[in-house]
């Protein structure tokens, strides 16, 4: 069984950079095949997606988000980070991160963590 955990602060200041880490369990972040996403719901939106870490390494992120977020991996720790710069309120949502097949099909969810960005 697969399981991703979201963690990281739940309140960033405007300007500041968001970093969010996800742990999987169950599977690894090199197994062939399969992209690591993030991907976001702000209030009374739908979901967002921001980029992805595939099993080689190689990312790709949404362009509506232009050259503000980064995707890394440690691979010791079967973990995947997030870093979105230069927040501003509109960043303000439930981020996920996910586990997602190469047919573009989102296969798990980790549970969702609010981040809060402050004026």
């Amino acid at each position: 069984q697969v399981q991703l955990q979201e963690s990281g602060p739940g309140l960033v200041k405007s300007s500041q950079t968001l970093s969010l880490t996800c742990t999987v369990s169950g599977a690894s972040i090199t197994a062939n095949d399969y992209y690591w996403s993030w991907i976001r719901q702000p209030p009374g939106k739908g979901l967002e997606w921001i980029g992805y870490e595939a099993y080689n390494g190689r990312t790709t992120y949404s362009p509506s988000l232009k050259s503000r977020p980064t995707i890394s991996r440690d691979t010791s720790k079967n973990q995947f980070t997030l870093h979105l710069s230069s927040v501003t309120p509109e960043d303000t949502a439930v981020y996920y991160c996910a586990r997602q097949g190469n047919v573009g099909n989102i296969e798990d969810w980790g549970q969702g963590t609010q981040v809060t960005v402050s004026s």
